[in-house]
């Protein structure tokens, strides 16, 4: 169900991995102390929200929206940008809870970064650090945020997933109501081992290039030598892993689900004429050589019960997560003091929540300190 809670903290918090260079928002320097003046939009209990973070929110949903397939229309990039301010208080009622449960993500932070480190085909995590900052990230800022995703996610699989169950009847009923929707073209899920015919491209300068039919034939052994590893016994994912030097490397090699007309015939044929755990010869194609295993191998119609009934679930528990977080979120509101400046709008607010009166000297002693010294400009 893990993959449902991360769908939806998504769509609920929007939380940006990256910040977008340029829309900090307005600042001003004081003249006597240099230190940077910060507009606060919004106070959840002891945290502050600043006009910077809420510009790079906004800024954010416009970026995605550019870089959809195809790009959002603007009526729905206007009403998400609506929701930033709501989708930064919830973030921090789950930031705050997820503290008082005593959640800190640090193991899971470094798992994480550590799978990413994997992808990228990195030898160490320094490397994925001068990766970020050759790419105009901040490293610090990224890992701040993929900390806050982890501890939302869960928070909410602890205090609102853990509380819905899914009985066989669920399943059965909504299989039974949804089969005009279940229904599916064939299709099956690949898996890929590639040995590249491309260049070195971590040769060393004065190397002498490797001819290409050196190449081809060095390539062409390699595959051949994989695959007869593979049928004495080695799991197809282990070799994947640690041998391919195609880009689906870091998840044992899966490509996906491909239909009927997505693959070059040749593959197409031979993919589809092939069972469930099939693993085919070497093939050559522009890429280099490659060995193909056909992990799923979906027929065209209504799929049997047995089959679907993990997406049925998922589906079902979906469902329910999104009415259940709401409740959950507006019940932290309505436990918490919010207070959000005027000529802001906070889509989320509450009519049971409580809205404190805070001093200027309350407001300053109980804000948290930020990373670069800062002062705040108050209400």
């Amino acid at each position: 169900m893990n993959f449902a809670v991360a769908m939806l903290v998504a769509i609920l918090l929007s939380v940006p991995a990256f910040s977008a260079p340029g829309t900090d928002g307005p600042k001003t320097a004081d003249a006597k102390s240099n230190s940077v003046v910060e507009e606060i939009v919004a106070r959840v209990n002891n945290h502050i929200i600043t006009r910077s973070e809420y510009l790079r929110s906004q800024q954010e949903v416009r970026n995605e929206a550019q870089q959809a397939n195809p790009p959002a229309p603007q009526e729905e990039v206007a009403a998400h940008q609506k929701d930033v301010l709501r989708d930064l208080i919830s973030q921090q009622l789950l930031l705050q809870k997820g503290e008082d449960l005593g959640i800190t993500a640090e193991t899971d932070l470094i798992k994480r970064l550590d799978e990413i480190r994997k992808q990228m085909k990195l030898e160490s995590m320094e490397d994925l650090e001068k990766a970020a900052q050759a790419q105009g990230v901040s490293y610090e800022e990224f890992k701040e945020n993929l900390r806050t995703n982890i501890i939302t996610q869960q928070v909410i699989q602890r205090e609102v997933g853990g509380t819905i169950k899914i009985s066989h009847e669920d399943t059965l009923k909504y299989y039974n109501e949804h089969k005009d929707q279940l229904a599916q073209p064939e299709q099956v899920r690949l898996s890929e081992i590639l040995v590249s015919t491309a260049p070195k491209t971590d040769a060393k300068p004065d190397a002498p290039a490797v001819p290409e039919q050196q190449r081809i034939a060095e390539a062409q052994a390699k595959a051949a030598a994989l695959l007869d590893q593979i049928k004495k016994g080695a799991k197809f994912e282990d070799v994947a892993r640690k041998s391919s030097d195609g880009p689906s490397a870091a998840q044992g090699g899966d490509l996906g689900y491909f239909k009927r007309g997505a693959l070059a015939k040749e593959l197409e044929d031979k993919t589809f004429g092939m069972k469930a755990g099939d693993v085919s010869d070497v093939v050559q194609t522009k890429q280099g050589f490659v060995i193909l295993k056909v992990a799923e191998h979906q027929m065209a119609g209504i799929p049997p019960y047995k089959e679907v009934e993990g997406r049925i679930q998922d589906a079902i528990y979906y469902d329910k997560l999104q009415p259940a977080l709401k409740a959950y979120v507006t019940k932290l509101r309505e436990d918490a003091f919010i207070y959000i400046k005027p000529g802001y709008v906070d889509t989320g607010a509450s009519a049971n929540e409580s809205a404190p009166v805070y001093t200027s000297a309350s407001m300053e002693k109980g804000a948290k300190p930020m990373k670069k010294k800062k002062k705040l400009l108050l209400f």
